[in-house]
């Protein structure tokens, strides 16, 4: 597709959400972008499209579109929920068409949507390989933005979906809160479960922030633009939902010790036994905040975690919040640190005078 290949001129997105009486619907955490510069400022962060396929999550009336219109790419699949914004959508085809470009709408829940019926394997690279020429981009509703991603995150894991293709780009917004928690390095303020989630799998990068007044209806809050690009060798090799398991649980107190955290994985009668023993397992402190761990602390605390439960099965599904299932007795004393060389933990570390003292309401 030639570089001088121009785009017909079209209404601007205001005017049509005007012609058409398209207000956001705040049921959908609708928020739209009128001005070009913004879209165009954050469709610049995908880098060069020419030749690529782009997917955007929820266009509404189309702003982000135009922007992606104009870098030219191959195809742009758009995914939208409300059937309101067909008329623009059907306007900005037929535009994209005056240029050989292919746009196809899908009328759907991006929750639900099947990557495989868009992308085809013709675009499939390797997973060590660079990124196959696909990006996903989209303005994202508040109140969906952290389950997708979350789920995308467990997509990337598997890599299935649209990253059985490959290590697929994202380029997505959120509540400024919620982007500052992706990027939150170890000790930062808003450090959290999701900061470890996502940088276990991604590297996810804060671009800038969008003034909520940019927005119509105006937003309570500003808006962040994340990258994230997943990662070729992740920093964990444990199954997703297990890894997210042990990462919930070491947030669930966040200003308290990590071993109190640590503790809510096992039943009552045992958390110190089997608490410390996690620690001393991943030669950690257990007087660490949880803000304070690193995604290899918290991969070293799973793999500790894993090989306890290998020695006591009949603790996996235990519930600290439902349950007061006890062991039928505890054989910590059993457990041979050295099993564990394998799993990259160091063996034979003491526990620290400081855990021994501690109390199970610290």
């Amino acid at each position: 597709m030639a570089m001088s290949l121009r785009l017909p001129p079209l209404p601007s997105v205001r005017d049509l959400t005007k012609l058409y009486r398209l207000q956001a619907k705040k049921q959908l955490a609708q928020n739209f972008l009128m001005d070009e510069r913004l879209t165009n400022k954050i469709v610049r962060q995908a880098g060069n499209l020419q030749g690529w396929q782009v997917l955007e999550v929820g266009p509404g009336p189309g702003g982000i579109t135009r922007s992606i219109m104009r870098k030219l790419p191959d195809r742009i699949i758009l995914v939208e929920k409300d059937k309101r914004f067909q008329p623009t959508l059907e306007m900005l085809t037929e535009a994209f068409s005056t240029v050989n470009g292919k746009m196809n709408v899908f009328y759907d829940d991006i929750m639900g949507f099947d990557f495989s019926k868009v992308f085809s394997e013709e675009v499939k690279r390797e997973w060590s390989d660079k990124s196959p020429k696909i990006h996903i981009i989209g303005n994202l509703p508040f109140n969906v933005s952290t389950p997708l991603i979350i789920r995308w995150l467990h997509d990337i894991s598997e890599k299935r979906g649209a990253w059985a293709l490959g290590r697929v780009r994202l380029l997505l917004t959120f509540q400024k809160e919620v982007a500052e928690r992706l990027v939150a390095p170890p000790s930062g303020a808003q450090r959290c479960r999701l900061s470890v989630m996502a940088q276990a799998w991604t590297k996810p990068k804060l671009r800038f922030v969008i003034p909520g007044r940019a927005f119509i209806p105006e937003p309570d809050v500003d808006v962040g633009v994340v990258t994230f690009d997943p990662l070729e060798t992740p920093r964990t090799d444990h199954e997703f939902s297990f890894f997210e398991k042990v990462t919930r649980h070491l947030f669930s107190f966040r200003q308290k010790y990590s071993l109190a955290c640590v503790k809510t994985l096992f039943p009552y009668e045992h958390q110190n036994d089997l608490g410390l023993m996690m620690f001393k397992l991943s030669d950690l402190d257990p007087t660490m905040r949880p803000i304070e761990l690193t995604v290899e602390d918290m991969h070293r605390l799973a793999s500790a975690y894993q090989y306890l439960l290998e020695k006591h099965p009949e603790i996996k599904d235990y519930n600290y919040r439902a349950s007061r299932k006890v062991l039928s007795k505890c054989h910590t004393k059993e457990i041979q640190v050295e099993e564990i060389d394998d799993m990259y933990l160091t063996s034979g570390v003491d526990t620290p005078p400081q855990a021994q003292e501690m109390s199970l309401n610290k």
